[in-house]
């Protein structure tokens, strides 16, 4: 029975660094080279030689049971390598890792599965090599099939499985045996919506008696579930802390905004102008602050009744507020015209994108639209800058607060 001590230290990483070789024939000469030179035991860090680079280098941090790690940075930025390295997969080139109890890991689609076994002798592998004894995996087995929703399924091989299959088996086995650490890599994106749901109501169950190291592109669901997180770039940590606002803010700010795609070209936008209320060009607006973007369009087509939709998209590329020409009951009916449209910024700080729709109306009064006639992604972009970021939640409402005693 594992002490429910919820400052109990679990994972204790310092001064951990990885290099890898860029080609193959290079790496294993390197290898030899090190065995013959015994330079594996002695644990320093070398120097790069010609062609390696640091996957990971001098990643320190400690983990408590009831703690969740946000693990997040670009492809590529050494998140796996450190999910490997965890896990007992490969070995560190430097640093030391201590974890204390079980490790339950969800990293690659289904690598823990014999394809040529059925499900639920994966079950037995999976839960010994985990070290339970035979009578602990009987006891969590119908809790385990019931929770992949796999009944049917479960005396069939593996290799028969979708990805989706393989990812309900998976994590079922390593929520359910109730490990000291788990880990999640990004395979829950391949789960659909509904099971998605059930893990991360699992996970919440489970923080009250494990510490979770969890890798996902999507800031939603890291600031869902995380109580610390950590930014690696390029190998090194860029960010790690409680402000899971702020980490995620910095991956935001890598990313570079799409460029301007049109689709459709039965309306024509000639011109634009994003501006604050005075009409000054800008793209950096404080919270509540008025803007104004300016239309000046063409229409090439014979459709005249259409409605002009506004969409705000988020750094993630969700949409996350819209407003349309339909509540002024406004008549597009002339080849050339200019508009304009003023609205707050009720946005919490970050990066946002403007999506223009112009949709055909041919009833607005029961909610009826036909073709959309064109469509302007990421038309320009501004940054708010005013506000509070709490998680990843991209509208703040003005309201009115009363204390009373």
């Amino acid at each position: 029975m594992h002490n429910m001590d919820n400052n109990d230290l679990l994972v204790k990483v310092e001064g951990l660094s990885k290099k890898f070789c860029k080609d193959l024939k290079t790496s294993l000469w390197y290898g030899i080279i090190d065995l013959i030179g015994g330079l594996k035991s002695n644990n320093k860090v070398r120097l790069l030689r010609t062609k390696e680079f640091w996957a990971l280098k001098d990643i320190n941090f400690e983990l408590r049971r009831g703690e969740c790690l946000g693990l997040i940075g670009h492809n590529g930025a050494g998140k796996s390598t450190l999910l490997k390295i965890l896990n007992g997969l490969i070995n560190p080139d430097a640093g030391t890792i201590t974890i204390k109890g079980r490790v339950g890991a969800l990293i690659e689609l289904g690598a823990g599965f014999n394809p040529i076994l059925s499900g639920r002798e994966n079950i037995y592998n999976n839960g010994a090599i985990l070290g339970f004894t035979r009578k602990e995996i009987d006891s969590k087995l119908n809790e385990i099939i019931a929770f992949a929703e796999l009944e049917e399924f479960i005396d069939m091989p593996v290799q028969n499985y979708s990805s989706g299959m393989k990812v309900r088996l998976g994590f079922a086995v390593a929520a359910q045996m109730e490990p000291d650490v788990l880990i999640i890599d990004e395979v829950l994106a391949v789960g659909d919506i509904g099971f998605r749901v059930k893990c991360f109501n699992r996970i919440s169950e489970l923080l009250n008696k494990c510490a979770v190291i969890f890798v996902s592109h999507s800031m939603p669901q890291v600031a869902r579930i995380s109580t610390h997180v950590m930014h690696i770039k390029k190998g090194v940590v860029n960010y790690f802390g409680i402000d899971i606002a702020y980490g995620l803010s910095i991956y935001n700010q890598d990313f570079t905004i799409e460029d301007t795609t049109i689709i459709g070209e039965d309306i024509k936008i000639n011109s634009f102008l994003l501006s604050d209320n005075e009409g000054r060009e800008k793209t950096t607006f404080s919270a509540s602050e008025r803007m104004c973007l300016k239309l000046n369009l063409v229409n090439n087509s014979d459709y005249k009744n259409y409605f002009i939709s506004v969409v705000i998209m988020d750094a993630n590329l969700n949409g996350v507020a819209s407003i349309n020409s339909l509540s002024q009951n406004l008549k597009f009916d002339k080849t050339s015209y200019s508009t304009e449209v003023k609205f707050e910024n009720v946005f919490t700080p970050g990066r946002y994108a403007i999506n223009i729709y112009f949709v055909e109306n041919i009833n607005s009064h029961e909610y009826k639209f036909g073709k959309t006639l064109s469509n302007y992604r990421n038309l320009c972009h501004f940054e708010s800058t005013g506000g509070v970021l709490v998680g990843t939640v991209p509208v703040q409402l003005n309201s009115e607060w009363i204390k009373t005693i």
